[in-house]
């Protein structure tokens, strides 16, 4: 049975995906720190590692899921005829919060929110939130102003307009618009590490404070590795819809 050709762009980032979790592995790891000439030394167990992705994996999702609640609403309100007015605030208020880098993020919120999990998720909103308005905005914008006006002439309210016809005709490029939103959310969610989140940025901070390469190469390995598997999971999930 042959692979659906909608699905076929998601091979690349699931192969890529495999190759990098199986560099992460302990074994692998070492064997590779020793190819490059450096004594390994200690490497991360591959359970602990589990449990890093795991937990990297939920924050980065919950950061997703408030990035696509925050973009998705705020890019409704702009395109709605009264939202012209308000436009131009809220794309200049989108970039300036993703001009600030996420390190400089969880710094400055590390005194009011403290350590753990909300400065990284206020690092992923700042960090996801101008993609993700930006990119719904288009994909609201190209639904054909034709079914706009059909729906009007069927008597649906502007509500129902945006609910049934709007929202499911740009669903495929809003998914694509959140598929770039994850992998940014994944690979920003590693600096939780410095606001004491456990993440797969932990081991990199350790190892860059313990000198030890190991399982600096592991957590970043994990860490494009995830990214990776959640593009093509967004991927195919984007194939599905269209279909």
């Amino acid at each position: 049975m042959s692979l659906p050709r909608a699905l076929r762009p998601a091979l690349g980032a699931l192969a890529a995906g495999l190759v990098l979790a199986a560099l992460s592995h302990p074994i692998v790891a070492s064997a590779v720190v020793a190819g490059l000439g450096e004594a390994p030394r200690r490497a991360l167990a591959p359970a602990y590692l589990g449990a890093l992705a795991v937990h990297h994996l939920l924050l980065a999702g919950l950061g997703l899921g408030l990035v696509a609640a925050a973009g998705i609403g705020l890019a409704i309100l702009a395109t709605r005829p009264g939202g012209t007015v308000v436009r131009g605030g809220i794309d200049t208020l989108a970039a300036a919060a993703q001009a600030v880098p996420p390190v400089v993020v969880v710094a400055l919120a590390l005194p009011v929110l403290g350590f753990g999990g909300p400065p990284t998720l206020l690092a992923l909103v700042f960090y996801g939130l101008m993609p993700t308005l930006r990119g719904t905005v288009g994909a609201i914008e190209a639904v054909p102003a034709d079914a706009r006006e059909a729906a009007t002439a069927l008597g649906m309210t502007p509500g129902q307009t945006l609910a049934r016809v709007e929202l499911p005709l740009a669903a495929p490029a809003i998914v694509e618009t959140l598929r770039t939103a994850l992998v940014l959310a994944v690979a920003t969610a590693a600096v939780g590490a410095l606001a004491g989140a456990s993440t797969l940025g932990t081991p990199i901070v350790a190892g860059l404070q313990n000198q030890n390469t190991v399982p600096m190469l592991q957590g970043a390995a994990a860490t494009a590795a995830l990214a990776f598997l959640c593009d093509a999971a967004m991927v195919a999930a984007a194939a599905l819809i269209r279909r």
